[in-house]
Protein backbone atom coordinates (compact mmCIF):
# COMPACT_ATOMS: atom_id res chain seq x y z
CA UNK A 1 0.00 0.00 0.00
CA UNK A 2 1.32 3.17 -0.98
CA UNK A 3 1.88 5.96 1.17
CA UNK A 4 0.03 9.17 1.36
CA UNK A 5 1.92 12.35 -1.01
CA UNK A 6 4.32 14.89 1.08
CA UNK A 7 2.92 18.12 1.13
CA UNK A 8 4.57 21.06 0.11
CA UNK A 9 3.32 24.65 0.78
CA UNK A 10 5.05 27.71 -0.88
CA UNK A 11 4.43 31.00 -0.43
CA UNK A 12 4.57 33.86 -3.03
CA UNK A 13 3.89 33.92 -6.07
CA UNK A 14 7.10 35.60 -7.60
CA UNK A 15 10.37 34.01 -9.32
CA UNK A 16 10.99 32.39 -6.28
CA UNK A 17 7.94 30.29 -5.38
CA UNK A 18 6.70 29.82 -9.15
CA UNK A 19 9.78 28.74 -10.28
CA UNK A 20 10.54 26.37 -7.03
CA UNK A 21 6.50 24.83 -7.98
CA UNK A 22 7.95 24.23 -11.61
CA UNK A 23 11.03 22.21 -10.74
CA UNK A 24 9.44 20.54 -7.87
CA UNK A 25 6.43 18.88 -10.64
CA UNK A 26 9.80 18.36 -13.12
CA UNK A 27 11.26 16.39 -9.93
CA UNK A 28 8.55 14.48 -8.20
CA UNK A 29 5.53 13.18 -9.71
CA UNK A 30 2.07 13.58 -7.82
CA UNK A 31 2.13 10.56 -6.18
CA UNK A 32 4.82 11.58 -4.43
CA UNK A 33 4.32 15.11 -3.99
CA UNK A 34 1.12 17.90 -3.39
CA UNK A 35 2.10 21.48 -4.24
CA UNK A 36 -0.14 24.02 -2.86
CA UNK A 37 1.23 27.66 -3.90
CA UNK A 38 -0.58 30.51 -1.96
CA UNK A 39 -0.24 34.17 -3.59
CA UNK A 40 -2.74 37.85 -3.57
CA UNK A 41 -3.11 37.35 -6.94
CA UNK A 42 -3.58 34.32 -9.67
CA UNK A 43 -0.88 35.70 -11.88
CA UNK A 44 2.81 36.08 -12.06
CA UNK A 45 4.50 39.26 -12.40
CA UNK A 46 7.77 39.74 -15.02
CA UNK A 47 9.02 42.55 -12.40
CA UNK A 48 11.74 43.45 -14.74
CA UNK A 49 9.33 44.80 -17.51
CA UNK A 50 7.64 46.69 -15.04
CA UNK A 51 8.63 50.52 -16.32
CA UNK A 52 8.00 49.10 -19.58
CA UNK A 53 4.03 48.98 -18.48
CA UNK A 54 4.33 53.14 -16.71
CA UNK A 55 5.53 54.17 -20.19
CA UNK A 56 2.76 52.53 -22.49
CA UNK A 57 5.68 50.55 -24.55
CA UNK A 58 3.77 47.41 -23.64
CA UNK A 59 0.38 45.86 -22.76
CA UNK A 60 -0.77 46.34 -19.10
CA UNK A 61 -1.36 42.41 -19.18
CA UNK A 62 1.56 41.28 -21.30
CA UNK A 63 4.04 41.25 -18.59
CA UNK A 64 2.13 39.16 -16.83
CA UNK A 65 1.10 35.34 -16.88
CA UNK A 66 -1.54 32.89 -15.00
CA UNK A 67 0.31 31.08 -12.43
CA UNK A 68 -1.91 28.03 -13.12
CA UNK A 69 -0.49 27.84 -17.03
CA UNK A 70 2.74 28.36 -15.83
CA UNK A 71 2.32 25.39 -12.52
CA UNK A 72 -0.20 23.08 -14.18
CA UNK A 73 0.47 20.17 -11.15
CA UNK A 74 -0.09 22.85 -8.59
CA UNK A 75 -2.47 23.85 -6.12
CA UNK A 76 -3.21 27.71 -6.52
CA UNK A 77 -4.82 29.29 -3.74
CA UNK A 78 -5.51 32.88 -4.22
CA UNK A 79 -5.97 34.45 -0.60
CA UNK A 80 -3.75 36.34 2.01
CA UNK A 81 -2.16 34.35 4.82
CA UNK A 82 -3.17 34.87 8.34
CA UNK A 83 -0.88 33.47 10.42
CA UNK A 84 2.15 30.37 9.57
CA UNK A 85 1.55 28.04 12.51
CA UNK A 86 4.92 26.22 12.99
CA UNK A 87 3.92 23.93 16.19
CA UNK A 88 0.94 22.54 13.71
CA UNK A 89 2.25 22.87 10.19
CA UNK A 90 -0.31 24.71 9.23
CA UNK A 91 -0.78 27.38 6.89
CA UNK A 92 -3.83 29.76 7.55
CA UNK A 93 -5.38 31.50 4.93
CA UNK A 94 -7.39 34.72 5.40
CA UNK A 95 -11.32 34.29 4.09
CA UNK A 96 -12.18 34.62 0.74
CA UNK A 97 -16.07 35.31 -0.66
CA UNK A 98 -17.29 32.65 1.86
CA UNK A 99 -16.02 34.44 5.34
CA UNK A 100 -14.27 30.72 6.64
CA UNK A 101 -10.46 30.51 7.02
CA UNK A 102 -8.88 27.51 5.18
CA UNK A 103 -6.15 25.45 6.70
CA UNK A 104 -3.16 23.92 4.44
CA UNK A 105 -1.05 21.24 6.55
CA UNK A 106 2.37 21.24 5.41
CA UNK A 107 5.23 18.43 5.73
CA UNK A 108 7.28 21.39 3.85
CA UNK A 109 7.20 24.95 3.62
CA UNK A 110 8.85 27.04 0.83
CA UNK A 111 8.70 31.04 1.76
CA UNK A 112 9.11 33.19 -0.92
CA UNK A 113 7.15 35.95 -0.37
CA UNK A 114 9.02 38.77 -1.58
CA UNK A 115 9.80 42.23 0.12
CA UNK A 116 7.65 45.64 0.20
CA UNK A 117 8.16 49.28 -0.26
CA UNK A 118 8.79 50.67 3.60
CA UNK A 119 7.69 54.39 4.06
CA UNK A 120 6.86 53.64 7.76
CA UNK A 121 10.19 55.80 8.79
CA UNK A 122 9.69 58.85 6.60
CA UNK A 123 6.95 61.46 7.62
CA UNK A 124 3.97 61.14 5.27
CA UNK A 125 5.53 58.86 2.51
CA UNK A 126 3.04 55.98 3.05
CA UNK A 127 0.18 58.89 2.59
CA UNK A 128 1.63 60.40 -0.39
CA UNK A 129 4.71 58.85 -2.41
CA UNK A 130 3.64 55.99 -5.12
CA UNK A 131 4.99 52.52 -4.25
CA UNK A 132 6.89 50.90 -7.66
CA UNK A 133 6.59 46.86 -6.68
CA UNK A 134 3.94 45.39 -8.78
CA UNK A 135 1.75 46.06 -11.64
CA UNK A 136 -1.15 47.67 -9.51
CA UNK A 137 1.68 50.11 -8.54
CA UNK A 138 2.67 50.48 -12.38
CA UNK A 139 -0.62 51.30 -13.79
CA UNK A 140 -1.57 53.23 -10.17
CA UNK A 141 1.74 55.68 -11.26
CA UNK A 142 0.46 55.81 -15.00
CA UNK A 143 -2.67 57.13 -14.35
CA UNK A 144 -1.63 60.09 -12.08
CA UNK A 145 1.01 60.68 -14.21
CA UNK A 146 -1.47 61.43 -16.86
CA UNK A 147 -3.97 62.58 -14.94
CA UNK A 148 -1.87 65.57 -13.43
CA UNK A 149 -0.25 66.44 -16.81
CA UNK A 150 -4.30 66.86 -18.04
CA UNK A 151 -4.16 69.07 -15.32
CA UNK A 152 -1.41 71.46 -15.98
CA UNK A 153 -2.44 71.57 -19.46
CA UNK A 154 -5.61 73.75 -18.26
CA UNK A 155 -3.72 75.65 -15.48
CA UNK A 156 -3.41 78.91 -15.21
CA UNK A 157 -0.91 79.31 -12.35
CA UNK A 158 2.26 79.32 -13.25
CA UNK A 159 3.49 77.91 -9.45
CA UNK A 160 0.71 75.30 -9.59
CA UNK A 161 1.72 74.27 -13.14
CA UNK A 162 5.49 73.92 -12.26
CA UNK A 163 4.33 71.31 -9.26
CA UNK A 164 2.17 69.47 -11.21
CA UNK A 165 4.46 69.06 -14.07
CA UNK A 166 7.23 67.83 -11.34
CA UNK A 167 8.38 63.73 -10.74
CA UNK A 168 10.25 62.82 -7.85
CA UNK A 169 11.57 59.56 -7.89
CA UNK A 170 13.71 58.11 -4.41
CA UNK A 171 16.23 55.84 -5.26
CA UNK A 172 19.21 55.67 -8.01
CA UNK A 173 19.18 51.75 -7.96
CA UNK A 174 18.13 49.27 -11.42
CA UNK A 175 14.39 49.76 -10.24
CA UNK A 176 14.55 53.87 -9.64
CA UNK A 177 17.09 54.75 -12.63
CA UNK A 178 14.29 52.07 -15.04
CA UNK A 179 11.68 53.75 -13.52
CA UNK A 180 12.75 57.70 -13.41
CA UNK A 181 14.11 56.82 -17.36
CA UNK A 182 10.89 55.98 -18.69
CA UNK A 183 8.62 58.46 -16.71
CA UNK A 184 10.84 60.92 -18.23
CA UNK A 185 10.74 59.34 -21.75
CA UNK A 186 6.71 58.96 -21.77
CA UNK A 187 6.23 62.03 -20.13
CA UNK A 188 8.00 64.16 -23.09
CA UNK A 189 6.98 62.43 -25.56
CA UNK A 190 2.93 62.44 -24.24
CA UNK A 191 3.39 66.44 -23.26
CA UNK A 192 3.73 66.66 -27.65
CA UNK A 193 0.11 65.94 -27.69
CA UNK A 194 -0.98 68.96 -25.19
CA UNK A 195 -1.19 72.02 -27.18
CA UNK A 196 -0.39 73.90 -23.98
CA UNK A 197 2.79 72.41 -22.70
CA UNK A 198 5.73 72.43 -23.90
CA UNK A 199 7.87 69.35 -23.08
CA UNK A 200 10.53 71.10 -21.55
CA UNK A 201 8.01 72.04 -18.85
CA UNK A 202 8.36 68.22 -17.51
CA UNK A 203 10.73 67.90 -14.46
CA UNK A 204 11.95 64.40 -13.36
CA UNK A 205 14.26 64.34 -10.52
CA UNK A 206 15.85 61.32 -9.38
CA UNK A 207 17.17 61.45 -5.37
CA UNK A 208 19.83 59.06 -4.57
CA UNK A 209 21.37 58.76 -1.24
CA UNK A 210 25.35 57.65 -2.46
CA UNK A 211 27.82 59.71 -4.68
CA UNK A 212 26.66 58.43 -8.40
CA UNK A 213 23.46 56.01 -9.44
CA UNK A 214 23.70 52.12 -10.08
CA UNK A 215 26.35 51.36 -7.43
CA UNK A 216 25.60 47.67 -8.63
CA UNK A 217 27.56 48.07 -11.65
CA UNK A 218 30.90 49.42 -12.64
CA UNK A 219 31.75 53.42 -11.86
CA UNK A 220 32.34 53.86 -15.62
CA UNK A 221 28.84 52.42 -16.80
CA UNK A 222 27.28 54.27 -14.08
CA UNK A 223 28.85 57.70 -14.99
CA UNK A 224 27.56 57.17 -18.35
CA UNK A 225 24.46 56.58 -17.43
CA UNK A 226 24.02 59.60 -15.58
CA UNK A 227 25.37 61.67 -18.07
CA UNK A 228 22.85 60.21 -20.13
CA UNK A 229 20.06 60.64 -17.89
CA UNK A 230 21.20 64.44 -17.40
CA UNK A 231 21.24 64.67 -21.36
CA UNK A 232 17.92 64.11 -21.53
CA UNK A 233 16.75 66.19 -18.70
CA UNK A 234 16.84 64.24 -15.79
CA UNK A 235 17.78 66.44 -12.32
CA UNK A 236 20.11 64.36 -10.17
CA UNK A 237 19.86 64.75 -6.70
CA UNK A 238 22.70 63.06 -4.88
CA UNK A 239 23.90 62.73 -1.33
CA UNK A 240 20.35 63.15 -0.24
CA UNK A 241 17.44 60.86 0.68
CA UNK A 242 13.70 61.51 0.75
CA UNK A 243 13.14 62.63 4.45
CA UNK A 244 9.04 63.56 4.32
CA UNK A 245 5.87 64.25 1.91
CA UNK A 246 3.25 65.98 1.80
CA UNK A 247 0.25 66.92 -0.79
CA UNK A 248 2.12 69.71 -2.25
CA UNK A 249 6.24 68.60 -1.83
CA UNK A 250 8.73 66.34 -1.08
CA UNK A 251 11.52 67.55 1.73
CA UNK A 252 15.20 65.72 0.66
CA UNK A 253 17.34 64.84 4.12
CA UNK A 254 20.17 67.99 3.03
CA UNK A 255 17.07 70.27 4.06
CA UNK A 256 15.57 71.60 0.07
CA UNK A 257 12.23 70.78 -0.80
CA UNK A 258 10.59 69.98 -3.75
CA UNK A 259 7.09 71.49 -5.05
CA UNK A 260 5.63 68.28 -6.54
CA UNK A 261 2.05 65.67 -6.75
CA UNK A 262 4.05 62.83 -7.50
CA UNK A 263 6.71 61.48 -5.39
CA UNK A 264 7.64 57.87 -6.61
CA UNK A 265 9.18 55.38 -3.60
CA UNK A 266 11.40 52.25 -5.17
CA UNK A 267 13.32 51.82 -1.54
CA UNK A 268 13.73 50.85 1.53
CA UNK A 269 12.10 47.65 0.94
CA UNK A 270 11.39 45.40 4.05
CA UNK A 271 10.42 41.67 4.64
CA UNK A 272 6.73 40.97 3.50
CA UNK A 273 4.30 41.70 6.43
CA UNK A 274 3.04 37.93 6.22
CA UNK A 275 6.60 37.17 7.42
CA UNK A 276 7.18 39.94 10.39
CA UNK A 277 6.26 37.64 13.13
CA UNK A 278 8.09 34.35 12.02
CA UNK A 279 9.92 33.49 14.22
CA UNK A 280 13.99 32.33 13.22
CA UNK A 281 16.83 33.98 13.18
CA UNK A 282 16.96 37.01 11.23
CA UNK A 283 20.10 39.06 9.59
CA UNK A 284 19.33 42.55 8.85
CA UNK A 285 15.33 42.07 8.96
CA UNK A 286 15.89 39.25 6.39
CA UNK A 287 14.89 35.39 7.41
CA UNK A 288 18.55 33.62 7.95
CA UNK A 289 19.28 30.51 5.63
CA UNK A 290 22.27 28.13 5.29
CA UNK A 291 23.93 27.16 2.03
CA UNK A 292 21.02 24.67 1.54
CA UNK A 293 18.77 27.30 1.76
CA UNK A 294 16.97 26.16 5.30
CA UNK A 295 15.59 28.73 7.29
CA UNK A 296 18.38 28.80 10.73
CA UNK A 297 16.74 29.46 14.50
CA UNK A 298 13.69 27.16 13.94
CA UNK A 299 12.88 24.41 16.18
CA UNK A 300 14.99 20.86 15.85
CA UNK A 301 12.21 18.85 14.56
CA UNK A 302 11.59 21.00 11.47
CA UNK A 303 15.33 21.20 10.26
CA UNK A 304 14.80 20.70 6.80
CA UNK A 305 11.39 21.35 6.52
CA UNK A 306 11.55 25.09 5.84
CA UNK A 307 12.93 26.90 3.17
CA UNK A 308 13.23 30.77 2.36
CA UNK A 309 14.66 32.32 -0.95
CA UNK A 310 14.49 35.64 -2.88
CA UNK A 311 14.11 38.62 -1.51
CA UNK A 312 12.55 37.80 1.84
CA UNK A 313 15.79 35.81 2.60
CA UNK A 314 19.20 36.63 3.54
CA UNK A 315 21.95 33.79 1.95
CA UNK A 316 24.88 33.81 2.06
CA UNK A 317 26.26 31.57 -0.79
CA UNK A 318 28.86 28.57 -0.50
CA UNK A 319 31.36 30.73 -1.31
CA UNK A 320 30.90 32.92 1.77
CA UNK A 321 29.37 36.22 -0.71
CA UNK A 322 25.23 37.25 -0.07
CA UNK A 323 23.32 36.31 -3.29
CA UNK A 324 21.64 39.72 -4.44
CA UNK A 325 17.89 39.79 -3.98
CA UNK A 326 17.22 39.60 -8.81
CA UNK A 327 15.44 37.46 -10.67
CA UNK A 328 18.34 35.60 -11.86
CA UNK A 329 19.49 34.47 -8.67
CA UNK A 330 15.63 33.65 -7.56
CA UNK A 331 14.99 31.04 -9.98
CA UNK A 332 18.48 29.52 -9.71
CA UNK A 333 17.77 29.58 -5.80
CA UNK A 334 14.25 27.95 -6.31
CA UNK A 335 15.73 25.12 -8.67
CA UNK A 336 18.02 24.55 -5.44
CA UNK A 337 14.98 24.65 -2.89
CA UNK A 338 13.63 21.85 -5.35
CA UNK A 339 16.19 19.62 -5.69
CA UNK A 340 16.70 19.48 -1.68
CA UNK A 341 13.08 18.96 -1.39
CA UNK A 342 13.34 16.53 -3.56
CA UNK A 343 16.79 14.62 -1.72
CA UNK A 344 14.68 15.12 1.31
CA UNK A 345 11.93 13.19 0.23
CA UNK A 346 14.33 10.17 -0.54
CA UNK A 347 16.97 10.52 2.10
CA UNK A 348 19.86 11.98 0.13
CA UNK A 349 22.20 14.75 1.42
CA UNK A 350 20.83 18.31 0.26
CA UNK A 351 22.81 20.51 -2.62
CA UNK A 352 24.62 24.31 -1.43
CA UNK A 353 23.22 27.08 -3.63
CA UNK A 354 25.99 28.80 -5.64
CA UNK A 355 25.56 31.41 -8.38
CA UNK A 356 28.21 33.93 -9.68
CA UNK A 357 25.65 35.84 -11.64
CA UNK A 358 25.58 36.02 -15.67
CA UNK A 359 25.58 39.97 -15.47
CA UNK A 360 23.79 43.24 -14.80
CA UNK A 361 21.49 44.79 -17.37
CA UNK A 362 19.80 48.64 -16.55
CA UNK A 363 17.43 50.03 -19.26
CA UNK A 364 18.16 54.02 -19.56
CA UNK A 365 14.56 54.60 -21.52
CA UNK A 366 14.86 56.13 -25.35
CA UNK A 367 17.03 52.99 -26.80
CA UNK A 368 19.89 52.73 -24.37
CA UNK A 369 21.01 50.96 -21.37
CA UNK A 370 24.31 49.30 -19.95
CA UNK A 371 25.00 46.11 -18.93
CA UNK A 372 27.71 43.94 -17.37
CA UNK A 373 27.36 40.71 -19.62
CA UNK A 374 30.35 37.87 -18.99
CA UNK A 375 32.58 40.33 -17.94
CA UNK A 376 31.95 42.80 -20.72
CA UNK A 377 30.70 46.49 -20.74
CA UNK A 378 28.75 47.34 -22.63
CA UNK A 379 26.18 51.05 -22.86
CA UNK A 380 24.18 52.58 -25.69
CA UNK A 381 22.34 51.30 -28.46
CA UNK A 382 23.77 47.55 -28.06
CA UNK A 383 23.02 47.29 -24.28
CA UNK A 384 19.21 48.46 -25.26
CA UNK A 385 18.93 45.69 -27.50
CA UNK A 386 20.95 43.12 -25.60
CA UNK A 387 18.45 44.30 -22.77
CA UNK A 388 15.38 43.69 -24.65
CA UNK A 389 16.55 40.11 -26.19
CA UNK A 390 17.45 38.46 -22.75
CA UNK A 391 14.60 39.56 -21.18
CA UNK A 392 12.43 38.75 -24.08
CA UNK A 393 14.21 34.90 -23.78
CA UNK A 394 13.23 34.71 -20.77
CA UNK A 395 9.81 36.21 -20.36
CA UNK A 396 7.46 32.62 -19.85
CA UNK A 397 5.29 31.84 -22.02
CA UNK A 398 5.25 31.94 -26.58
CA UNK A 399 2.36 34.04 -25.71
CA UNK A 400 3.75 36.80 -23.68
CA UNK A 401 6.55 36.76 -25.78
CA UNK A 402 5.13 37.26 -28.87
CA UNK A 403 2.89 40.18 -27.39
CA UNK A 404 5.42 41.83 -25.95
CA UNK A 405 7.38 41.65 -29.64
CA UNK A 406 4.50 42.85 -31.02
CA UNK A 407 4.13 45.95 -29.09
CA UNK A 408 8.06 46.69 -28.71
CA UNK A 409 7.94 46.48 -32.79
CA UNK A 410 4.69 49.36 -32.83
CA UNK A 411 6.29 51.69 -30.10
CA UNK A 412 8.60 52.22 -32.98
CA UNK A 413 6.42 53.30 -35.28
CA UNK A 414 3.65 54.73 -33.55
CA UNK A 415 3.71 57.67 -30.69
CA UNK A 416 3.16 57.19 -26.92
CA UNK A 417 -0.04 56.08 -26.01
CA UNK A 418 -1.72 58.76 -23.60
CA UNK A 419 -5.06 56.54 -22.97
CA UNK A 420 -5.97 57.01 -18.98
CA UNK A 421 -7.50 53.53 -17.79
CA UNK A 422 -8.94 55.15 -14.25
CA UNK A 423 -9.98 52.64 -11.78
CA UNK A 424 -12.19 53.99 -9.01
CA UNK A 425 -11.34 52.30 -5.91
CA UNK A 426 -14.21 50.49 -4.58
CA UNK A 427 -15.37 51.76 -1.07
CA UNK A 428 -14.40 49.89 2.16
CA UNK A 429 -17.94 51.05 3.15
CA UNK A 430 -20.76 49.89 1.23
CA UNK A 431 -24.43 49.35 1.58
CA UNK A 432 -25.39 45.54 1.16
CA UNK A 433 -29.04 44.56 0.94
CA UNK A 434 -31.10 41.29 1.88
CA UNK A 435 -34.11 39.87 1.38
CA UNK A 436 -35.76 38.45 4.38
CA UNK A 437 -34.39 35.07 5.20
CA UNK A 438 -31.36 35.53 3.58
CA UNK A 439 -28.53 35.08 6.13
CA UNK A 440 -25.80 37.89 6.66
CA UNK A 441 -22.80 35.99 8.18
CA UNK A 442 -23.17 32.36 10.09
CA UNK A 443 -21.86 31.54 13.56
CA UNK A 444 -18.12 30.45 13.19
CA UNK A 445 -17.17 32.52 10.40
CA UNK A 446 -14.91 34.66 10.58
CA UNK A 447 -15.30 38.24 11.92
CA UNK A 448 -14.29 40.50 8.48
CA UNK A 449 -17.02 43.15 8.53
CA UNK A 450 -19.30 45.05 11.06
CA UNK A 451 -22.63 45.85 10.12
CA UNK A 452 -25.12 49.33 10.92
CA UNK A 453 -29.22 48.52 10.06
CA UNK A 454 -29.98 51.51 7.49
CA UNK A 455 -33.13 49.59 7.18
CA UNK A 456 -35.28 46.72 7.60
CA UNK A 457 -34.61 44.31 10.60
CA UNK A 458 -32.37 41.50 11.26
CA UNK A 459 -32.21 38.72 14.15
CA UNK A 460 -29.82 37.34 15.94
CA UNK A 461 -29.92 33.33 16.26
CA UNK A 462 -27.43 30.94 18.44
CA UNK A 463 -28.25 27.70 17.25
CA UNK A 464 -32.25 27.59 16.69
CA UNK A 465 -32.78 30.22 19.50
CA UNK A 466 -33.54 33.79 18.58
CA UNK A 467 -31.70 36.26 20.94
CA UNK A 468 -32.92 39.78 19.99
CA UNK A 469 -34.24 41.69 16.60
CA UNK A 470 -31.89 44.56 15.43
CA UNK A 471 -33.82 47.50 13.40
CA UNK A 472 -33.00 50.62 11.90
CA UNK A 473 -29.84 52.56 13.23
CA UNK A 474 -28.61 49.28 15.42
CA UNK A 475 -25.37 47.72 15.05
CA UNK A 476 -23.64 44.46 15.06
CA UNK A 477 -20.51 42.01 14.19
CA UNK A 478 -18.06 44.29 16.15
CA UNK A 479 -17.28 41.77 18.43
CA UNK A 480 -15.92 39.11 16.14
CA UNK A 481 -13.96 42.22 14.09
CA UNK A 482 -12.56 43.89 17.03
CA UNK A 483 -11.47 40.07 19.05
CA UNK A 484 -10.51 38.36 16.32
CA UNK A 485 -12.80 35.91 17.49
CA UNK A 486 -15.45 33.59 15.39
CA UNK A 487 -18.43 34.71 15.11
CA UNK A 488 -21.02 33.62 18.07
CA UNK A 489 -23.96 34.16 16.59
CA UNK A 490 -25.93 33.99 13.00
CA UNK A 491 -27.67 37.29 11.88
CA UNK A 492 -30.49 36.71 9.83
CA UNK A 493 -32.70 39.42 7.68
CA UNK A 494 -36.33 38.83 8.82
CA UNK A 495 -37.41 41.63 6.10
CA UNK A 496 -35.94 43.43 3.28
CA UNK A 497 -33.02 44.84 5.09
CA UNK A 498 -30.05 47.54 3.98
CA UNK A 499 -27.30 46.99 6.01
CA UNK A 500 -24.14 49.24 5.71
CA UNK A 501 -21.10 47.63 6.06
CA UNK A 502 -17.58 48.61 7.51
CA UNK A 503 -13.90 46.71 6.57
CA UNK A 504 -12.66 45.30 9.56
CA UNK A 505 -8.95 46.92 8.40
CA UNK A 506 -11.35 50.48 8.14
CA UNK A 507 -13.07 50.13 10.83
CA UNK A 508 -9.41 49.45 13.07
CA UNK A 509 -8.09 52.40 12.26
CA UNK A 510 -11.26 54.17 13.08
CA UNK A 511 -11.22 53.02 16.58
CA UNK A 512 -7.03 53.80 16.72
CA UNK A 513 -8.12 57.37 15.33
CA UNK A 514 -10.67 58.13 18.33
CA UNK A 515 -9.98 55.90 21.48
CA UNK A 516 -12.67 57.23 23.47
CA UNK A 517 -14.95 54.96 20.98
CA UNK A 518 -12.57 52.03 21.34
CA UNK A 519 -12.91 51.97 25.23
CA UNK A 520 -16.48 52.61 24.25
CA UNK A 521 -16.81 49.77 21.84
CA UNK A 522 -14.85 47.42 25.02
CA UNK A 523 -17.52 48.25 27.23
CA UNK A 524 -20.63 47.43 24.70
CA UNK A 525 -18.91 44.10 23.81
CA UNK A 526 -18.14 43.30 27.64
CA UNK A 527 -22.33 44.28 28.20
CA UNK A 528 -22.92 41.96 25.30
CA UNK A 529 -20.84 38.60 26.45
CA UNK A 530 -22.27 39.07 30.12
CA UNK A 531 -25.92 38.80 28.69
Amino acid sequence: MSSSPKRVVIVGGGFGGVYTARYLEKLLPKETLRISLVNRENYFVFQPLLPEVLSGSIGIIDTVSPIRRLCRGTELFVREIEQIDLERQIVRLAPGVRPTSLELPFDYLVLAAGSVTNLSSMPGMAEHAFPFKTLGDALALRNHALQVVEEAANESNPEYRKQLLTFVVGGGGFSGVEVVAELNDFLRRAARSFHSIDPAEIRCVLVHSRERILQEITPGLAEYAQRLLVKRGVELKLNARLASATTERVALSDGETIPTRTVVATVPSAISPVLRGFDCERVKGRLAVNTRLEVQGLKAELAGHVWALGDCAHITMSDGEVAPPTAQHATREAKTVAQNIAASIHGKPGREFQFGGLGKLGSLGHHSAVAEVFGLRISGFLAWFLWRTIYLSKLPGLDRKLRVATDWTAGLLFPADIVQLRTEPSSTVANEYFEAGDVVFREGDVGDRMYVVVSGEVEVLRGDERLTLLGEGEYFGETAVISDEPRNATIRATKASTLASISKSDFGRLLEAFPKLEREMGELIAARRET
